[in-house]
């Protein structure tokens, strides 16, 4: 995964959780692992979904397909899917083929692919259809320091002026922000919150009581926890997972019920961008979805695409 410079969601970590505790429904787990001389040049998890379309994006995208059971590759948890050697994808696709044949799934395919990376391009050059599905939004943090030169640089002058209002009041009004690991935290909590604000943006269950839990105890070695309470009281959490290149705010839960007209998403995540800066991770990921904030703060697009074929 280093060499071919892979996220996290490659990572042995992340892979082993997500098969002991799914965060959706998998039918069946497979991964297809591509060696030359004995080496691993390309790992692809396929997996076999009944419901293959938990976010609603390959409805849009595949008409023909929706409702269907389909292999897929990576899950819908990972929003950047790829393969470390894009000219493997004849093979790796004849294999998906096969395997999604045997497993007995109409549909194969990979989802969340960067729509204009290699690894789309080559599936496009293979003959295969790449439609848009949603976009992702990340940031390059090359050649800064600290969180005031990445908002001096990527954000508008009164949105940092908003945040700097909203850090402010917050601390007048008990606020405390810190990073700790996520085992510091009461898993319970953080899943609720989580799964609160999921709901809230049409994301239904896309947390799960007492599995995710689970899964993010797996997980804690590649994890960090960005908190804001309020007078001990929990108002916003950010799941941040990290790879040698860059941080991810991967999952969040807020609470806007607070004393103080202050925004606790706007103060996590800032808080996450600083934390990202002090790791020296290059990019921070910003996930899909929530546009309007993430342009606003300095974020930009960057199309994922997916792609079906029937077996």
């Amino acid at each position: 995964m280093r060499q071919q410079q892979l996220p996290v969601f490659y990572s042995h970590t992340f892979l082993t959780a997500y098969e002991r505790h799914p965060l959706t429904k998998i039918d069946a787990f497979r991964y297809l692992v591509v060696r030359r001389g004995g080496r691993a040049v390309a790992v692809l998890p396929a997996y076999l979904q009944h419901d293959p379309d938990p976010l609603g994006c390959l409805a849009g995208a595949y008409p023909e397909a929706a409702g269907q059971p389909a292999l897929l590759s990576h899950s819908w948890h990972c929003y950047d899917a790829r393969l470390g050697e894009p000219s493997l994808v004849p093979e790796v696709m004849a294999a998906l083929r096969e395997l999604a044949a045997e497993l007995g799934a109409p549909w194969f395919g990979l989802v969340n692919v960067e729509q204009d990376g290699p690894t789309a391009l080559a599936l496009a050059a293979a003959g295969l259809p790449v439609r848009h599905l949603v976009d992702r939004f990340n940031a390059d943090l090359g050649g800064l320091g600290d969180l005031d030169q990445y908002l001096a640089r990527s954000v508008a002058r009164r949105t940092r002026h908003n945040l700097q209002r909203y850090q402010r009041r917050a601390a007048e009004h008990g606020v405390t922000r810190q990073v700790v690991p996520i085992t510091d935290l009461d898993l319970a909590e953080v899943t609720a919150l989580c799964d609160r604000s999921a709901r809230k943006h049409g994301s239904d269950r896309f947390y799960p009581e007492g599995v995710f839990e689970a899964f993010l105890a797996m997980v804690a070695p590649v994890t960090r926890a960005v908190v804001v309470r309020q007078r001990g009281r929990l108002v916003a959490v950010g799941v941040v997972l990290l790879d040698d290149e860059r941080l991810h705010c991967w999952a969040a839960g807020v609470d806007y019920h607070v004393d103080g007209n202050f925004s606790p998403y706007q103060l996590m995540f800032g808080d996450a961008i600083g934390l990202a800066l002090r790791l020296r991770r290059p990019t921070v990921e910003g996930g899909r979805g929530n546009a309007e904030f993430k342009l606003r703060y300095g974020l930009r697009p960057r199309p994922l695409a997916g792609t079906l074929a029937q077996t």
